[in-house]
């Protein structure tokens, strides 16, 4: 498959239905731009494109067009081997990430042998103050730092983001709602003391109590610490 060939070869895998699917879970971008393809088939694009030695060729593409088009970046970012060469993508590419989707496709296998290396960046995405740098921190805090790597320092680090942006706040929570599922005791104490702001505080509970990994001992005390949204933590 030809660089030239792959807008052709995602409107012969449209899915007008699924377009319109889609269009509506990521509201913030133009719906022209979302051509409606099937996850599988985009990967499967990625796979031909590493497999033809065209994939350097085709990140070099930014920005793209179409939504799609920028999946199948994620997913050619995900399958990098060389870590610095990884994060030198990464940052070239999440200038032009704009949305919650692609953000969060992009997870490179990578980076689970550079752990040191890799909260050093995160530290940097988080304190850029741009959306989908902070989304895109706070998941590789949540991917790669929440079992044998976890710190609690992180919690503290995550706790401290405040924002409007409701990508932001939504990736927090389910931050925490995750971190409440694998590292309860450290965890509950930021929901305990209203270290979130009570909207986030609110859909963290939400999602911990809808996760099948937090138990229903613990999910009847985190339902008693809901706030009311008028109220403030005291």
């Amino acid at each position: 498959m030809k660089i030239s060939e792959i807008k052709k070869n995602l409107y012969k895998n449209q899915d007008k239905k699924y377009q319109k699917f889609e269009s509506s879970l990521i509201p913030n971008i133009d719906k022209n731009t979302i051509i409606g393809v099937r996850t599988p088939v985009l990967k499967n694009f990625a796979k031909e494109l590493i497999k033809e030695n065209l994939s350097a060729e085709f990140i070099k593409t930014i920005p793209h067009k179409y939504f799609e088009e920028n999946q199948i970046h994620s997913f050619i970012l995900s399958e990098s081997k060389d870590f610095d060469e990884c994060i030198k993508n990464v940052n070239s590419f999440l200038k032009y990430v704009d949305n919650w989707a692609t953000c969060d496709q992009l997870c490179p296998k990578v980076f689970k042998k550079y752990k040191k290396e890799l909260l050093i960046n995160i530290k940097k995405w988080i304190n850029t103050k741009k959306t989908y740098y902070v989304r895109f921190g706070i998941k590789m805090l949540m991917s790669h730092f929440l079992d044998e790597d976890f710190d609690k320092k992180h919690l503290k680090i995550v706790s401290s983001i405040k924002s409007n942006e409701y990508y932001i706040n939504m990736m927090i929570a389910w931050y925490f709602a995750t971190a409440l599922a694998k590292q309860y005791d450290d965890a509950i104490i930021y929901i305990e003391k209203c270290k979130l702001s009570p909207w986030v505080h609110n859909q963290t509970i939400k999602k911990a109590i809808e996760s099948y990994r937090v138990s229903d001992k613990n999910k009847k005390y985190l339902k008693s610490l809901k706030l009311v949204l008028r109220d403030s933590c005291s």
